[in-house]
C-alpha cells in the first residue's frame, strides 16, 4: 500500500525517514548553481523538505488534541511526523545564522559547474578558463591606467608623463587607423585566429543541437580585444586644455627652422601672406575633416573606403605613409647638417664630418628603435625631444632680436621672384599635422568644442611660425641658411649646447615619425600576425629594416639640398592630405547645399594643381 503512487510524497515514500542525505542527494540536481558549498545550504535545503512533507500530513483542530498515533497506521508514519518536528526546531535555532548568511556569487562561465568538472579534462578547462579571466582582469587594469578620474586627470602620474603617454597613444592610431600591433598584447591573450576557431567551434556546437557543453566545447570562448589604444575607437575624455597640448605638440617640430630660409626663398612680404594662407586653408580643411568624421565615424582611410571604395582608402594610406617617410628624410638629413656644424664649431674648424657618415651613424641609432612594437616604450625619446625642442626655439627668439638690435635689418626682399615656389611646400611641411587631428577628437570627452581648440592653436602657431621666419630673416638677410642655427655665433658654447640639443630632439623623435608609416606599410605586405610565428616576425624585422635604410639613403640624396628637398615633401605629400583628400571626402558624405559642393570641389581642384605645379617647380630647380 506504502508503494502506491497516491501514497508518494515529493522525493520521499511514506514511511521512510528522509535523511540529511537523501534530502540534498534528491533535490540538489534542481538547486541553483550558488548554492554548492555555500554556508548553510545544507540547512536550507532541509527546511524545504520539511515544508513539503508538512504539507502532507494531517492536522486537528487543536494542536494539544493532535496526536499521529490516533491516525490509522500510525505507529508506521509516526517517524515522519517526529521528523518533520525536529525539522522545524532546527529551523528556528538556524534563524540567527542564516542572518549572516552571504551565498557565494553565480559562476560567470559554465565551466565552473560542478557538473561538468566530472567530464574528462573538466579540471583543465577550469584552469584555463580561470586563466583566461586572469588575463582580461589584468588588461582591464591596465586600461584603466588610462582612465580619467573625476578631475579629468589620469590616475596615478605627473602631468607632464600623462601627456606625453597621451601623445603617444596618438601616434598608435595615426590618422585614427588601429596601428598597434598583436605583439604588444600580453602573452595570455589570445591571437586573433584562434579566436576565429573558436567562434567557428561554437557555432557548429550550437548547430548541432545546443551540445556546447562538455568536451565539445571550446576551451577559451572569444573575447574582444582590450588594447590601450582602443581608447580613442569611442568618445575619450580628454579636456580643452589638454587637447590643445597635445595639438600644440604635434605641430611644433622641425619645421619651423626650416621657415627663415624659406622666407629667403620667398621674400618677406609675399612669404607673411602665403603663411597666413595656408593657415587659413589648412584649418578650414582640418575643420571639414572633423565634420566628415562625425557623420562617417571612422578613420581618415576607413572614411574614403565607405565614401568611394578601397582605391582611395588606399590612396589616403599611401599618402600618409609616403609623408611620414618624407618628415623622416627630412629629420635625418636635418639632423645630419646641425650635428656637422655642432662638431666643426666644437672642434675650431679642424673636424668636419662628411653627412653620409653623420647619417650612418644615425641609421645605427634608428634601426633598434624601428623594431618597436610597443609604441610607449618611445616615451622617453618624446619626453626629452619636446624639451629640447621648446628650449631652442627660445633661445633662437633672443638671438634673433639680440641681431637685429645690434645690427639692424639684414638685406630683405619683398618678393623672390626666382624661388618662391619653394616657400609654399615648405610652409604646407610646416603646417602639416592632420594625421592627429582625428584621434585627439576622439580623445574630447567634448569633441563640440574641439574647433575652437583648433582654431586657437592654429592661430598660436601662426603667430609662432611667422615671426621666427620673418626675424630670422630680418636678422640674417640672404645669409640666411637652410638651418637656422647655423647662422648663430658658433663660438658661443651655449649655441652650441643649443644646436647639440635640438639634434637630439629631433633624433630621438624620427622614430616616432616613423612608427605609422612603418605600420602602414606592414599591414598593407603582411597578413599575418608574428606573435606565433618567428619566420613571418623575422621577416617584418627586415621589412622595417629596409625601410630605414631607404629613407635614409634617400635622406643622403637631399642633404645637400635640404630646402628643395622639404619644398618636395610638402608638395608631393601633404598637398593631397590637406588639400585634396578631406573636400572629397566632405563632398560626398556631408555636403548638401550647391555652395558647399561648390566650394569642396574648388578646393580639392586647387589642391590638385597645387600640387602637380609645386612638385614639378620643386623638381626643377633642385636640378637646375
Amino acid at each position: 500500500m506504502y508503494d502506491n503512487p497516491q501514497s508518494r510524497t515529493e522525493g520521499f515514500h511514506v514511511g521512510s525517514v528522509p535523511s540529511a542525505g537523501q534530502s540534498q542527494e534528491n533535490t540538489g540536481n534542481n538547486a541553483p548553481l550558488e548554492a554548492y558549498g555555500s554556508p548553510g545550504s545544507g540547512q536550507q535545503q532541509g527546511a524545504e523538505d520539511a515544508r513539503i512533507v508538512d504539507r502532507h500530513l494531517g492536522e486537528a483542530a487543536t494542536e494539544d488534541e493532535f496526536a499521529s498515533l490516533q491516525l490509522q497506521g500510525g505507529d508506521v508514519h509516526r517517524q515522519v511526523y517526529q521528523w518533520s518536528q525536529q525539522q522545524k526546531q532546527q529551523s528556528l535555532q538556524a534563524r540567527r545564522s542564516q542572518s549572516f548568511y552571504i551565498p557565494r556569487p553565480q559562476a560567470n562561465d559554465e565551466t565552473l559547474d560542478p557538473r561538468n568538472l566530472k567530464v574528462p579534462g573538466g579540471f583543465r578547462r577550469q584552469h584555463l578558463a580561470a586563466k583566461h579571466e586572469e588575463g582580461e582582469e589584468e588588461a582591464a587594469q591596465h586600461e584603466d591606467y588610462f582612465t580619467a578620474g573625476s578631475n579629468g586627470k589620469l590616475q596615478g602620474e605627473p602631468f607632464l608623463t600623462r601627456n606625453f603617454i597621451e601623445f603617444l597613444s596618438l601616434y598608435g592610431h595615426f590618422a585614427g587607423e588601429d596601428l598597434e600591433e598583436e605583439e604588444e598584447e600580453s602573452d595570455d591573450m589570445i591571437s586573433d585566429e584562434a579566436d576565429a576557431g573558436f567562434a567557428d567551434a561554437e557555432t557548429e556546437t550550437e548547430g548541432a543541437g545546443g551540445a556546447g557543453d562538455g568536451e565539445q566545447r571550446p576551451l577559451l570562448m572569444p573575447r574582444k580585444s582590450t588594447r590601450r589604444g582602443r581608447k580613442f575607437e569611442e568618445q575619450g575624455d580628454a579636456s580643452v586644455f589638454k587637447a590643445v597640448l597635445l595639438l600644440l605638440k604635434s605641430f611644433v617640430g622641425t619645421g619651423v627652422l626650416f621657415l627663415p630660409k624659406a622666407f629667403l626663398n620667398g621674400g618677406m612680404l609675399f612669404s607673411s601672406i602665403i603663411l597666413l594662407a595656408v593657415s587659413a586653408i589648412s584649418l578650414y580643411c582640418f575643420l571639414l575633416l572633423v565634420n566628415t568624421r562625425l557623420a562617417v565615424p571612422a578613420s581618415f582611410g576607413d572614411i574614403g573606403g565607405i565614401l568611394y571604395g578601397s582605391k582611395m582608402r588606399n590612396a589616403i594610406l599611401f599618402s600618409i605613409a609616403i609623408s611620414q617617410i618624407g618628415f623622416v628624410c627630412a629629420y635625418t638629413a636635418f639632423t645630419a647638417e646641425n650635428l656637422g656644424a655642432f662638431i666643426k664649431a666644437v672642434t675650431n674648424g679642424k673636424t668636419q664630418w662628411d653627412i653620409s657618415w653623420l647619417i650612418a651613424i644615425q641609421l645605427v641609432v634608428f634601426l633598434p628603435l624601428s623594431m618597436i612594437r610597443d609604441i610607449s616604450k618611445l616615451g622617453f625619446t618624446a619626453l626629452i625631444a619636446d624639451f629640447f625642442i621648446l628650449l631652442g626655439l627660445v633661445y633662437l627668439y633672443y638671438a634673433d632680436i639680440s641681431q637685429i638690435i645690434d645690427r639692424g635689418v639684414s638685406d630683405i626682399v619683398l618678393f623672390n621672384g626666382t624661388d618662391w615656389t619653394l616657400f609654399i611646400g615648405t610652409a604646407i611641411f610646416t603646417f602639416e599635422g592632420i594625421g592627429l587631428i582625428i584621434p585627439i577628437t576622439q580623445s574630447m570627452k567634448e569633441p563640440e568644442k574641439f574647433p575652437a581648440a583648433l582654431g586657437g592653436v592654429m592661430l598660436f602657431i601662426t603667430i609662432l611660425f611667422t615671426s621666427i621666419g620673418a626675424l630670422s630673416y630680418a636678422a640674417f638677410g640672404s645669409a640666411t641658411k637652410t638651418v637656422i642655427l647655423s647662422n648663430l655665433r658658433q663660438t658661443n658654447r651655449f649655441v652650441n649646447a643649443v644646436q647639440l640639443l635640438y639634434s637630439m630632439a629631433i633624433l630621438l623623435s624620427t622614430p616616432l615619425q616613423l612608427f605609422p608609416a612603418i605600420r602602414i606599410l606592414e599591414t598593407a605586405v603582411f597578413t599575418k600576425s608574428g606573435k606565433y610565428s618567428p619566420k613571418t616576425k623575422w621577416t617584418k624585422n627586415m621589412f622595417r629594416v629596409v625601410i630605414v635604410v631607404g629613407a635614409s639613403f634617400i635622406a643622403w640624396v637631399g642633404a645637400n639640398d635640404l630646402d628643395k628637398f622639404v619644398s618636395l615633401i610638402g608638395s608631393f605629400a601633404c598637398v593631397p592630405l590637406v588639400f585634396i583628400y578631406p573636400p572629397l571626402l566632405h563632398l560626398k558624405g556631408v555636403s548638401q547645399t550647391r555652395a558647399q559642393k561648390g566650394a569642396d570641389i574648388t578646393l580639392a581642384v586647387f589642391g590638385v594643381l597645387a600640387m602637380f605645379y609645386t612638385t614639378a617647380t620643386s623638381i626643377s630647380s633642385w636640378i637646375s
